[in-house]
């Protein structure tokens, strides 16, 4: 039990969602191995989500702003969105004005998988450089 009478790793119960996104409060004990490495995993499977949704997007953009084959639509999405650049070229004003909002929004979706990425090992180690000596020696 902790001071405010919630047993350990219990969330507040106002919302179910903060069981799956929030970090414990750094007066809270540190999380478990065996549950940080859960969060990594749901972090990595949020992150692969976010990638697909926007793989997704970048193949319908191409194929239908600039009427690509479903491959080659997957190509020119595949690079913009790893950052190497279009590989065909753009005919249609339609498929170059996508194609730079495409390449701004692909920058965004590399900051977010970065930041669910690194996000929980950030806050792993920083709430044990919080810890009591007392209690880094019971987590190691």
């Amino acid at each position: 039990m902790t001071k405010s009478g919630r047993k350990r790793h219990e969330r507040h119960p106002k919302s179910q969602l903060g069981r799956y996104i929030l970090f414990e409060h750094r007066n809270e004990p540190l999380l478990p191995r065996r549950d940080f490495y859960w969060r990594l995993a749901r972090h990595a499977g949020a992150a692969i989500l976010v990638m697909g949704a926007s793989l997704g997007i970048g193949i319908l953009g191409y194929h239908l702003t600039e009427g690509l084959p479903w491959l080659d639509s997957l190509l020119n999405a595949s690079m913009i969105l790893g950052g190497m650049g279009p590989v065909d070229v753009l005919h249609t004003s339609a498929g170059k004005i996508f194609a730079s909002a495409y390449a701004l929004f692909s920058g965004v979706v590399f900051l977010v998988t970065a930041g669910l990425l690194i996000g929980p090992v950030a806050h792993r180690m920083l709430h044990w450089l919080h810890l009591d000596e007392q209690e880094r020696a019971e987590q190691d």
